[in-house]
């Protein structure tokens, strides 16, 4: 992308947000009515293989569940964590980012083919760096109350989830990666208008603070996922940065020339 297509592209985001609701153009990129299997290597198709990934993931997860002992596991636990409270009205934003992964892969995969790829490359690239994590330095987190505080429907949940859902291999924490991935991705967006952006950003900020108050994470967790998700936007993204900072750098420059002139 060289400056004056990103320039284009950044005129076109801003139309595009004066513009009302997220889906204005209510018809999909792709007609996914003529897909067959033996057209996914063409290019209007290619990215659906991208899904893939989903598979390779839950593999390697149920392996490292299984095959991973809790005793091989490394305790992950801060002071900051015995400070942070269980709060049960946080699940209800640590299960809005199910909604939010979905939605947003969803919404990308019918009507923005390209922010579909990158989010889920991001999202491929967080897997991989953990799953690598996980395996060499397997975690566990012992932070979950043993009796719930409170007898409610929230509570009652929490402790379903705990039932299924086995306390290792929680560092990094794969909530707050995907959390960051969403986020830039729908910035980056020319479909997303500002009012969605500004939602999902602090959607994004609310779930990666949720994780340690269902006691679902240490902060540590939290903390060692944001390099994860800066290693995952430095490769997916680089380009456009480094492409809006040369614009940025050349219009300084241009006021500077002006500023002079006067």
């Amino acid at each position: 992308m060289d400056l004056n297509d990103l320039n284009r592209e950044i005129k076109e985001i801003n139309r595009d947000n004066e513009k009302t609701g997220i889906f204005r153009n209510r018809k999909p990129a792709v007609d996914y009515s003529e897909f067959r299997l033996n057209r996914i290597n063409e290019p209007q198709f290619a990215h659906i293989k991208l899904l893939a990934g989903w598979l390779v993931y839950f593999a390697l997860y149920f392996l490292t569940e299984n095959l991973i002992p809790e005793s091989a596991c490394h305790v992950i636990h801060c002071k900051l964590d015995d400070m942070i409270p269980f709060n049960e009205y946080f699940l209800l934003i640590y299960c809005f980012w199910y909604v939010l992964l979905v939605a947003s892969l969803g919404y990308f995969f019918f009507y923005d083919i390209k922010s579909f790829k990158k989010l889920q490359t991001f999202i491929m690239i967080t897997q991989a760096i953990a799953m690598v994590i996980y395996i060499v330095y397997p975690s566990i987190q012992i932070g979950r109350p043993e009796v719930m505080p409170r007898d409610n429907f929230l509570c009652d949940l929490m402790a379903f989830i705990y039932a299924f859902d086995t306390p290792t291999g929680v560092c990094p924490s794969l909530h707050v990666a995907y959390s960051m991935g969403i986020a830039s991705a729908c910035c980056k967006s020319k479909r997303i208008p500002k009012g969605w952006k500004f939602f999902i950003v602090v959607s994004a900020i609310l779930i990666s603070i949720s994780v340690a108050f269902v006691k679902q994470h240490s902060v540590i967790d939290i903390v060692v996922a944001i390099p994860v998700g800066l290693v995952a936007e430095n490769l997916v993204f680089r380009r456009t940065h480094e492409a809006r900072l040369r614009l940025f750098k050349r219009k300084v420059k241009e006021v500077a020339v002006k500023g002079g002139k006067a």
